[in-house]
């Protein structure tokens, strides 16, 4: 384990010096595009404007016979598009290390736009070491091509080992932005029983007590559970331990909006800061659910200038305000505030 003073140092002669605080910005939503299929790439430009980050996929969904043209096509994007003009990141999601392409992956992409480039998403990550490794060759690349800023790593959290490392992944390097739950890759991995791509299972439920009527037993009352409960209170924590940003991943069924919205809106509760967005119908489901609610907002608001400095305790309707309150307040508003950077026409129903 490196010694403090050296975490915080860069790992190649001319490679940019590591944030010590990750940049503030609204990332609701990750867009996926897929950069190999022209007429989508050409929508970028309009895209940029409406999302929060623009990821381009170079892994899951593009055929083998295609990973070179979603390269080539995710390059072209980035140089075409302003995304710093839009206020929106620009992503790409590499392959996976134990592929043949995720080295030209790594290595043409920042030749060619690492300058324009903010996170890399790696996939399957099963500990320390594999963010070390993509670590170490980032800075080499950024000195060699004169990158100013450093390029961040979001891990794709995916494997049942990544699972039980993931204290020490989100600790490995001050590169790491944050984490995204996979739950399809990781439920391969688990043995679960299930094809499902995030949400809930029918058969992943508990029973109401048994209680007998006067012709026998009444039903029983069933209610579905989370599948991913579990592991995204576990992936949250550790990312909040280490400073770093917890997201939800794909909701698979594009069919079911209600269903995407729960599953969306129980992560924004937990704590993660935003979610996948693979249709352009989740995108103004990850808007509403990862913004905070105008009510909220203004009680949060309420509580802030009744405790300017968050010592204390006031009533506020009745309800006792105090410290750990002030915090909580202090969250929502300063989403709040973020939200309103990117959509000025909040402005006005949050009273900032």
């Amino acid at each position: 384990m490196k010694s403090p003073r050296a975490f915080f140092k860069p790992l190649a002669i001319g490679a940019p010096a590591p944030y010590r605080e990750l940049p503030v910005r609204l990332e609701r939503m990750i867009h996926f595009v897929p950069p190999h299929i022209d007429k989508v790439r050409a929508r970028v430009g309009d895209l940029a404007k409406n999302v929060d980050v623009v990821l381009g996929n170079l892994e899951d969904a593009v055929p083998a016979d295609q990973k070179l043209a979603a390269r080539a096509g995710f390059i072209e994007m980035a140089r075409a598009t302003d995304f710093v003009q839009s206020g929106t990141g620009l992503w790409t999601r590499i392959n996976g290390l134990n592929s043949p392409w995720m080295l030209d992956d790594i290595s043409e992409i920042v030749a060619a736009v690492g300058d324009r480039l903010d996170v890399v998403m790696l996939p399957k990550v099963d500990g320390p070491w594999d963010i070390h490794y993509l670590d170490q060759l980032l800075a080499q690349l950024e000195a060699r091509h004169g990158i100013a800023k450093p390029i961040l790593i979001h891990a794709i959290l995916e494997t049942a080992e990544g699972v039980n490392n993931v204290e020490a992944i989100a600790c490995s390097s001050p590169r790491m932005h944050g984490m995204s739950l996979g739950p399809a890759d990781l439920a391969a991995s688990r043995g679960m029983k299930t094809t499902r791509v995030g949400g809930g299972h029918p058969d992943y439920a508990v029973l109401a007590d048994a209680t007998s009527g006067a012709e026998g037993q009444t039903p029983r009352a069933r209610f579905q559970q989370d599948l991913w409960h579990y592991t995204v209170a576990k992936m949250v924590d550790a990312c909040q331990a280490a400073g770093i940003k917890a997201f939800y991943g794909p909701f698979g069924d594009f069919s079911d909006g209600q269903a995407c919205e729960a599953q969306f809106r129980n992560a924004f509760l937990m704590g993660c800061l935003g979610t996948w967005t693979l249709h352009p119908s989740q995108i103004d489901i990850a808007k509403r659910v990862f913004s905070p609610d105008v009510s909220e907002v203004r009680f949060a608001l309420r509580i802030l200038e009744a405790m300017p400095d968050g010592s204390g305790a006031v009533l506020i309707d009745g309800k006792m305000q105090d410290d750990a309150t002030w915090k909580q307040a202090k969250v929502i508003v300063d989403l709040a505030r973020l939200v309103v950077s990117k959509d000025p026409g909040q402005a006005l129903s949050y009273g900032i």
